[in-house]
């Protein structure tokens, strides 16, 4: 059995699969030589892969020359874009594209300048190249498939196997198509030249140059090329097979010319085989030896209703309207524009579009030679699209599968390995238009396939970004506890546990607490709970101040009742006062406060039966004297709390107010009767005192309007009590001595009203100081005996009473203010020394 060398030896071919014979219209074309067309003023580049794999190298209001880069790559399917003329970019935006949706892409729209400057192109000796330069220069110049298909020929040079046949394919089997057989004719030696530097990249054993028996004239010229070449004789021949469409595909012409069938989803290059075209092959010549990137192609320009049909170099870029119109063709609005052959072309919608690597014809037929759309007829099952396919498809089932949009179906039946050579379409009798429903469907699949990368390509990136994370989170772990470790080293290597010594030292400052406690006797006792109670922070300081009244109110009640002596009674209601100016404030001062109350009840409880025993053996009237002394002497010392009080907070100076009130109401009862009813008023007086302390009581739980409330009712109460219990004619003493009292019950309300800052206080002074006038013009009425009317001098005053040089008055100790409040407190200065002179006025007499 021959091998496969010997069979290509010998020149055997094998009969392809499929395949039609439509009508042969290249002698539109071909009959004339490769011309020009004048250059264009405006070309179309456009840019695909910048963004994906390329980036750009110019921007708007650059100006470029012939042959310059616009973009540089970044992967290894990268196709470089040159300038085909010289002249500015005006714009870089999406223009429509050559494509049958003409849908936009990014391209630079370049303005010629007509110089058609080029830049100095490195021609190089191929000897003196290497195949990594080779391979390079080819890349760098951007070189395609110039069939069709533009796939980027650097990849199809750099196999990853063997190559043991190289094929060169000049079939070139569309029908008007002829660019290719007049760039054999005209051009055999250079593309000869490139294959020469292809088969050194490559190294196959046999170069074979596949041309159909309708080009004669391509056939000698590439053998008279041939008889010139410097490869070896015997690897490389021209094989001319017959005229037979689609025989110049990739996967058809390798089964005519080695029988072998390419496998599905498989590429010629692992069957040891690659494919180039003659126009390949000619612009790697340009590119490596004379350094000159693919900037131009030969297209054929032809069709029925193309007054000068022919084959012309044109720049890539060039309108297809501007070719159109070099080439006599004048738009109707009605003509039909085809790029490619009128098989697997396509037809524009509109073109003013660009010329791209792989288009290689415009075709503009008449009417004659291309019949109007046809109306789409159900399908018949006459198996004729089956018998015409070169892959050996089913086309009827493709077709049912794609019309019903059944993609994952349509690709079992392998649509992809359809070629769209668009002979099933030529021979169906009913007009169904097959290819175009194998395009939408390859469309939408490879939409399909693109977004299950991104979405695999995201679920990776999103995994990556987990472990990585799962990462960091083990790292921060591990230096944690590397740090932990190496603090504990450090703790038992000599450094003492800081934690262990600061739970050490509260537990033994509890305990010691705890002994205190147990040996405290309950005075200490109380002033450790008063401690407690400030170091809480959450202790109620409405409670404390009800306490400290009721404390008070309790120490007056017990020095009334006389089982307390009275100096101690005013030492503890003035630490009382203190406790209540300053509670909340200073911790130290309410803890003093606390230890002052339990002293005065200790000292009450030891002391009262000795000083009722000394109360009864004493004198009547020097029980009453000594009572009128002390009751004076509280009076002045609750006058000094209230002066005290005036400088604290609104709330206590009301309390202070409310004990001066029943101190004022207890001092009348007690000197409205004779001197010898000392125990009646005594009594009367403790009355006065509950009240006052329930008073108080009242005034230090409730707010501030029934504080003010309450003290208006003891004022009241107190004056109806100093009314009805008022002394006889004859005790003019002990009423004057009750004017000068509330008189001084007022002063000290004005006082307290000058210390405080609300508007109730004020009128609550103003009340006071109303009723103070009132209290003295009824001490003023003449008595029964008429003694209180005879005026007393200040001469006949015994000298204790007589007001001295060296002791100036209330009046004048008080500095002049121009406030209310100072007003007010001169005023009742003054009605007290009047109601004083006219006491001693009325003693004198009597």
């Amino acid at each position: 059995m021959l091998t496969l060398l010997e069979q290509l030896d010998k020149g055997t071919q094998w009969r392809l699969t499929g395949g039609i014979h439509p009508p042969q219209m290249k002698h539109l074309s071909n009959s004339s030589p490769i011309g020009r067309l004048p250059l264009a003023s405006e070309f179309l580049l456009p840019v695909p892969q910048v963004g994906d794999s390329a980036v750009l190298e110019v921007k708007v209001g650059d100006r470029v020359l012939k042959g310059q880069a616009l973009t540089r790559g970044l992967s290894a399917m990268y196709l470089a874009v040159h300038a085909p003329t010289s002249g500015i970019i005006r714009a870089i935006e999406q223009r429509p594209s050559n494509h049958p949706s003409a849908l936009p892409v990014l391209t630079c729209v370049l303005e010629a300048d007509g110089q058609d400057q080029a830049i100095d192109f490195d021609q190089q000796d191929i000897a003196a190249l290497s195949r990594e330069q080779i391979l390079g220069r080819i890349r760098q110049a951007g070189i395609a498939g110039l069939g069709g298909a533009m796939f980027p020929a650097h990849i199809k040079l750099n196999p990853a196997s063997e190559i043991e046949l190289l094929l060169i394919n000049g079939v070139e089997c569309e029908p008007y198509i002829s660019a290719d057989d007049r760039l054999m004719r005209e051009h055999a030696r250079e593309i000869l030249d490139g294959i020469e530097i292809v088969h050194g990249l490559l190294n196959p054993k046999r170069v074979i140059i596949a041309i159909e028996d309708n080009k004669p004239e391509a056939i000698q010229a590439m053998q008279q090329a041939l008889d010139s070449c410097h490869l070896p004789k015997g690897s490389i021949r021209i094989t001319v097979i017959p005229t037979k469409y689609p025989s110049g595909g990739e996967k058809q012409l390798i089964q005519i010319i080695t029988g072998q069938e390419v496998p599905s989803g498989a590429i010629p290059a692992q069957l040891g085989i690659v494919v180039h075209n003659v126009g390949t092959a000619f612009a790697i010549r340009e590119a490596v030896c004379l350094g000159k990137p693919l900037i131009e192609r030969v297209v054929t320009v032809t069709g029925g209703n193309i007054p000068k049909p022919g084959n012309y170099w044109v720049p890539l870029g060039t309108p297809i309207a501007h070719i159109l119109e070099q080439s006599g063709f004048t738009a109707s609005g009605q003509d039909t524009v085809i790029i490619g052959g009128p098989m697997m072309g396509y037809t524009l919608p509109l073109i003013k579009v660009p010329l791209l690597k792989g288009s290689n014809c415009v075709l503009v037929p008449s009417a004659s030679e291309i019949s109007p759309p046809a109306e789409e007829k159900a399908c018949i099952r006459c198996g004729e699209c089956a018998q015409v396919c070169p892959a050996s498809l089913l086309p009827q089932q493709l077709y049912w599968h794609s019309k019903a949009e059944e993609y994952d179906k349509a690709s079992a039946y392998n649509l992809r390995d359809c070629i769209e050579c668009g002979c099933c379409s030529y021979v169906c009798p009913s007009d169904i238009p097959l290819v175009e429903y194998y395009r939408i469907a390859k469309a939408a699949i490879k939409h399909s396939h693109e977004e299950k990368q991104l979405a695999e390509q995201a679920k990776q990136r999103f995994d990556a970004r987990l472990k990585r994370l799962e990462a960091e989170k083990l790292a921060r772990e591990a230096k944690a506890k590397a740090a932990a470790d190496k603090r504990r080293a450090a703790m038992g290597s000599g450094e003492k546990d800081a934690v262990a010594e600061a739970m050490a030292r509260i537990k033994a400052k509890k305990a010691a607490e705890a002994s205190v406690a147990a040996t405290t006797n309950p005075i200490e006792k109380a002033a450790d709970t008063a401690d407690s109670a400030v170091i809480q922070p959450k202790a109620d300081k409405r409670k404390s101040d009800v306490a400290a009244a009721i404390a008070r109110a309790k120490a007056k009640k017990a020095a009334a009742q006389g089982t307390v002596p009275t100096k101690e009674v005013v030492d503890a209601t003035t630490d009382n006062a203190a406790e209540g100016t300053t509670s909340g404030s200073d911790k130290k001062a309410q803890i003093a406060a606390a230890i002052a109350r339990a002293k005065a009840k200790k000292a009450a409880a030891a002391s009262g039966q000795t000083e009722t025993d000394t109360g009864k053996t004493q004198d009547p009237q020097a029980r009453a004297t000594q009572a009128t002394a002390d009751d004076n002497g509280g009076e002045q010392t609750q006058a000094n709390e209230a002066s005290q009080a005036v400088s604290n907070d609104s709330k206590q100076a009301r309390i202070a107010a409310a004990v001066a009130k029943a101190k004022a109401k207890k001092a009348a009862a007690s000197k409205s009767t004779p001197a010898a009813d000392v125990e009646g008023g005594a009594a009367q007086g403790a009355e006065v005192n509950q009240v006052a302390s329930q008073a108080a009581k009242q005034t230090a739980g409730d707010d501030s309007k029934q504080a003010r409330i309450a003290a208006a009712v003891a004022k009241a109460k107190a004056k109806k009590a100093a009314a009805s219990k008022s002394a006889p004619a004859t005790d003019v003493e002990g009423g004057a001595a009750q004017g000068a009292e509330v008189k001084q019950v007022a002063s000290q309300a004005a006082k307290q009203a000058a210390g405080d800052d609300s508007k109730q206080a004020r009128i609550a002074a103003a009340v006071a100081k109303a009723k103070a006038k009132k209290a003295a013009a009824a001490s003023e009425q003449p008595q029964d005996n008429g003694a209180a009317n005879t005026p007393v001098s200040a001469e006949s005053r015994p000298p204790s009473e007589s007001t001295t040089a060296t002791e100036p008055t209330f009046a004048e100790s008080t500095p002049p203010n121009d406030s209310k409040q100072a007003r007010i407190a001169r005023a009742v200065a003054k009605a007290k020394q009047k109601a004083k002179e006219k006491a001693l006025s009325a003693q004198e007499k009597d």
